[in-house]
């Protein structure tokens, strides 16, 4: 069983250009229901499993208080797989065919505003050294850029082209895209790249752009303590990792940004997942609006 879910995965990744994110929450979601299957039904094949082995496993996390959104997920997950499993001739026919997908409230992101920004911005300046440097240099290129932080830890020392004040950020399925820089992100790195990364590095030859104390790769994680201490600071509460990414979104927008324009710089595919935005930059900047999308489309704008 878990051998077609490899080969499922490996679709996703290389046919269907899913993000390694949702391919890895694809795994865990399918390996919980192979699990189930096995240690409640005694089933070991996909060719034994019927619609009710589907409706019982959904019934099974709602009892177990799982979120809408991550039912949702998970149900997307097994349609997508046991379509796959017929599309490829190994299953005659689809139990998952009749099954519905549960409705989840709409994704809006949160952005916080100018003001908290600019005090967030500030904090890294109360403190001196290489360190503040690069930490300065991170959140004004997320502001700047409105890449993930994912894509932002992923930046190479090549990535950055100061002459041509840009950015050249790989996203989801390797698409690249060139992203200008507005001056306070350029002043930054270029005070990092001189005066910062070399003591940061020590003897260290990683082409990271931000490295951690260690001279390797700053990770999400590490970037997420850094940030949480100086939303503490700045006295921004309800903060992410995709704060920055939400705000520089909704300003843009607010100051008259075309929405297929910001859409090209965040990187999504669908300009529907970028519309989110737009909620934000009508002023409700901490709004939450109650229409139905799946949870998938929270994936990507939160990603």
């Amino acid at each position: 069983m878990e051998a077609q879910i490899d080969r499922f995965l490996k679709t996703l990744g290389l046919e269907k250009d899913f993000s390694h994110n949702t391919i890895l929450a694809y795994h865990n979601d399918l390996g919980q229901f192979a699990a189930q299957l096995r240690g409640e039904q005694g089933i070991v094949d996909w060719s034994a499993v019927g619609q009710d082995h589907l409706v019982n496993h959904l019934l099974h996390l709602r009892e177990r208080k799982y979120a809408s959104s991550t039912v949702a997920r998970k149900t997307a997950a097994m349609k997508s797989f046991f379509h796959y499993l017929v599309e490829s001739g190994q299953l005659a026919n689809d139990p998952s065919a009749a099954l519905s997908s549960p409705k989840v409230d709409k994704y809006v992101p949160r952005a916080i505003t100018p003001g908290e920004v600019e005090r967030l911005l500030a904090q890294p300046l109360k403190s001196t050294g290489a360190e503040a440097l690069r930490d300065k240099a991170m959140l004004e290129t997320l502001y700047s850029t409105g890449v993930r932080v994912s894509e932002l830890v992923a930046l190479d020392i090549a990535c950055v082209e100061l002459p041509n004040e840009r950015v050249r950020c790989t996203g989801k399925g390797g698409r690249e895209r060139l992203i200008p820089l507005k001056p306070g992100a350029i002043r930054a790195l270029k005070e990092y790249l001189q005066r910062g990364r070399a003591q940061i590095a020590r003897k260290s030859e990683d082409p990271a752009l931000f490295l951690n104390h260690r001279g390797q790769r700053l990770t999400r994680q590490g970037f997420w303590l850094i940030l949480k201490g100086y939303a503490k600071g700045a006295g921004v509460t309800d903060i992410t990792p995709h704060t920055l990414r939400h705000s520089f979104a909704a300003h843009e927008l607010r100051k008259g940004a075309e929405l297929r324009s910001v859409q090209q710089i965040l990187g999504h595919v669908s300009i529907s997942t970028t519309q989110v935005y737009q909620h934000l930059a009508d002023g409700r900047t901490r709004a939450v609006t109650r229409p139905t999308v799946t949870a998938l489309d929270k994936a990507e704008a939160e990603a």
